[in-house]
């Protein structure tokens, strides 16, 4: 049964291939460094064991209203709003197309959420790598940003309808 955990040094870190170089390297080289160092956060989806079928990290991040779509803008102040960044979402080219890159999203959705509980948060921002990741994301209740339609923006009022 797949279980989603905070990645750590039992996870096979080196077998991963989501079949983009960068995504790689992260989880490879730069992940547990940047969880150590208080940057970011991975979670690792395993089948239990140490294989890795896919991964997400989350950062926070600060946005100003005027980055958001009109109808949301009119609702914050002017000052930096306080987010979070879903910096990074793949999934093992061996695993692709069975729902998995839906469940790590969900999770992280799900953890966004938590956030807001504790600390206030505006909502979940993403910057999709191409049209395909947009497309994905969209599906979920994503809003492009304006002049920036590979930035996307879902609402914490929308996470909190959807829980």
């Amino acid at each position: 049964m797949p279980e989603i955990a905070l990645l750590n040094r039992s996870h096979d870190r080196a077998g991963f291939d989501c079949g983009t170089p960068e995504l790689n390297a992260f989880l490879k080289t730069t992940a547990r460094q940047h969880d150590q160092k208080g940057i970011s956060r991975t979670f690792v989806l395993t089948d239990g064991g140490p294989v890795i079928l896919g991964f997400f990290t989350l950062t926070l991040c600060e946005l100003r209203a005027e980055q958001l779509p009109p109808g949301l803008a009119a609702k914050f102040p002017s000052h930096g709003l306080p987010a979070v960044r879903l910096a990074r979402l793949a999934v093992s080219r061996r695993e692709q197309r069975k729902g998995y890159g839906a469940l790590l999203l969900a999770e992280a959705i799900h953890r966004t959420a938590l956030v807001a509980d504790q600390t206030g948060v505006i909502g979940l921002f993403v910057d999709a790598k191409d049209d395909s990741a947009r497309q994905f994301y969209l599906r979920f209740g994503f809003l492009p940003l304006p002049g920036l339609s590979m930035h996307l923006f879902l609402p914490i009022a929308t996470i909190r309808a959807a829980d």
